[in-house]
């Protein structure tokens, strides 16, 4: 080491330029991964690769053959004219696409979505009527708030309280609705006025005389078709082919001269700007159903990218999906577009043609909006019985069988929540299906969760190395003076009621609670553990607690009631709480004489017993 270099133990002051320098990366970074949360799509737009592309461009242009005809179907099932789809098709996607997590999920207009912005809207407005669709309008931007709004919020895990089984429920009741929706155009009969369910199908069979054979026969079979083309080969196009075919099928039976109606030619212009009226009563008129179709929105994106996620091993952002739906909704309601969300079939089928990163879904985009400009009269000679036909295709694909039959079979709660979804669907407000849903769960689940179970536990003889087990399950003997009860949920206010019912059937006896299920005890909780310890006590017996873990006994430890009951009858193991009793039971265990013990084969206290000192030990809960 020279003269002139100073020792490791003194380094030189840093100065002010060399500490900016030191820093630059630290900032560099930091205000690289802020760009990244706000700009998601910079991040694989820098990884993209020739090869990305080639796939992406692939991918995109087999997601435009898909959406055309679904953009088109959806937008007259929300009561939308057919253009309103594509431009849902083309904005929401492309905004979807850039500011989600997913790399794979395709936005835009959906089923389920389509057919609650139909039912919401249809009750204020006619559809076709100058009204509705400003108020579809309104009804989408409210949504993109307020999925916006939770996405920043960092609210992801609101999706988790409501349950598969009401989303199942809902979208099959959906699936019929929409199934109904369509019969009129099927069969060719106006309906008037009748938009309910009930009411739809009480003016059908009231009409059915009146049916158009030429109309009829071309949505069956545009429906047989898509059925058949879908069991013999998924990939294929099958919409597009049963819409070939609905067409031919048309034309032979003399098209619009034989009274079988056309969707008519799309606009071919850009989607044109718009502002949608968010005056007092709208807001006020719908908000309910604003917030119950973004949450709604949220579920089936998140699911789906989910879904999606697990088959490519991508780690999906909960929240960075919510402010992509929100913030593609929000937009897409300044460009004429209705609500969407992720679409399972677009989705499953843009990862099966290779897409690598959403550069894919703004290829399908374009190709849409291509096709909006250059060929607008694309679907002016498209029959509408076989949109029909289409639809209720699609709508069938919503009713999951499968699910819906593992649910009945499996679990009789979720089989009411599901019933009760799939009814309230079909006959009440569709925003208020949801909540209907929901708060049938809820209220299951605290029923659930306000009766915990109070199982009572004995030594095993053929197993002392178990400890103590179900005496119910093992027809296991069990002391007579000493009952050992592991509590099997929380002890909150809710629960207090029904544990005290239980341990009312104790009444003088010597009671251990384990406390090895139990993962929660609040206020309410600690003041009836103290209520009923003070109550067996006055009747000649006792209450003593073990194997609670800590943070259970927060509440208790803090209140002051470990402190009021006794430190002494608080045990961390089944043994201590046991031998603890042991004088206590004495008398019960003893023979007088003459007289046996009046607890004689105790398999605590008794002779032939495996009581403390002979192994006994905590039990896993669920034993």
């Amino acid at each position: 080491m020279s003269a002139d270099t100073p020792p490791p133990s003194s380094p030189p002051p840093e100065s002010p330029e060399s500490t900016e320098t030191a820093e630059g990366p630290e900032h560099t970074s930091a205000a690289a991964y802020r760009l990244s949360r706000l700009l998601p799509f910079l991040g694989w737009m820098r990884q993209l690769s020739p090869g990305d592309a080639r796939s992406d461009l692939i991918a995109g242009l087999s997601g435009a053959v898909l959406v055309l005809p679904q953009g088109v179907a959806y937008a007259l099932i929300a009561g939308l004219p057919p253009a309103h789809g594509l431009y849902a098709a083309i904005v929401v996607a492309i905004i979807a696409g850039l500011f989600g997590s997913s790399r794979h999920m395709v936005s835009g207009p959906a089923a389920a979505i389509s057919m609650v912005v139909f039912g919401t809207v249809s009750t204020l407005a006619a559809p076709g009527s100058p009204e509705y669709l400003p108020l579809v309008l309104a009804l989408t931007c409210m949504v993109g708030i307020i999925q916006l709004s939770l996405g920043l919020m960092r609210m992801g895990a609101l999706v988790n309280l409501i349950s598969h089984t009401v989303v199942i429920g809902f979208t099959a009741g959906a699936g019929v609705l929409i199934a109904t929706s369509q019969l009129k155009h099927l069969f060719g009969i106006a309906l008037g006025d009748a938009s309910s369910f009930l009411g739809t199908w009480w003016a059908l069979l009231g009409h059915l005389g009146d049916t158009s054979w030429a109309t009829l026969i071309t949505g069956l079979s545009t429906l047989l078709t898509a059925v058949l083309v879908r069991r013999l080969n998924r990939k294929l196009p099958w919409m597009l082919v049963a819409m070939a075919v609905g067409c031919g099928v048309a034309a032979l039976l003399g098209g619009s001269a034989a009274g079988i109606p056309m969707v008519g030619a799309l606009s071919g212009s850009l989607p044109p700007f718009s502002l949608p009226p968010l005056g007092f009563d709208t807001l006020r008129s719908l908000g309910g159903a604003a917030f119950a179709l973004a949450v709604l929105g949220l579920i089936e994106a998140v699911s789906i990218a989910r879904a999606i996620g697990v088959r490519s091993h991508q780690r999906i952002d909960g929240n960075q999906e919510f402010i992509g739906q929100g913030l593609s909704n929000l937009a897409g309601s300044f460009f004429s577009c209705f609500a969407g969300s992720g679409s399972f079939t677009r989705s499953g089928a843009n990862y099966d043609a290779g897409a690598r990163t959403p550069l894919s879904v703004v290829v399908a985009a374009l190709i849409v909006l291509a096709v909006l400009l250059l060929v607008p009269d694309v679907t002016a000679w498209l029959p509408l019985p076989a949109m029909a036909g289409l639809i209720m295709v699609i709508a069938a694909n919503l009713i999951e069988v499968g699910h819906i039959r593992q649910i009945l079979a499996v679990s009789r709660e979720e089989a009411v929540v599901l019933v009760i979804t799939f009814l309230a669907t079909l006959l009440l407000p569709l925003e208020f299906a949801i909540f209907a849903g929901v708060l049938v769960s809820l209220v299951l689940y605290l029923n659930r969760t306000s009766r915990p179970r109070l199982v009572e536990m004995a030594p095993d003889p053929e197993h002392p190395e178990l400890g103590v087990r179900n005496a119910e399950r093992y027809q296991l003997a069990q002391c007579r003076e000493v009952v050992i009860l592991r509590v099997d949920g929380s002890l909150f206010f809710g629960a207090v009621d029904h544990v005290q019912r239980k341990l009312a059937r104790y009444t003088g006896k010597h009671v251990i609670l384990l406390g090895t299920g139990c993962n929660f005890i609040d206020i309410a909780g600690a003041e009836m553990l103290e209520i009923e310890q003070r109550r067996l006590r006055d009747a000649g017996g006792s209450l003593s607690m073990c194997g609670f873990r800590m943070y259970a006994l927060e509440v208790m430890e803090r209140g002051g009631f470990l402190e009021r009951m006794g430190r002494e009858n608080y045990f961390h193991t089944a043994e201590a709480a046991i031998a603890s009793l042991r004088d206590s039971v004495a008398e019960a265990h003893r023979a007088h004489g003459d007289q046996p013990a009046a607890c004689p084969d105790c398999q605590l206290f008794g002779p032939a017993g495996i009581g403390p000192g002979q192994g006994v030990r905590l039990t896993p809960p669920l034993a």
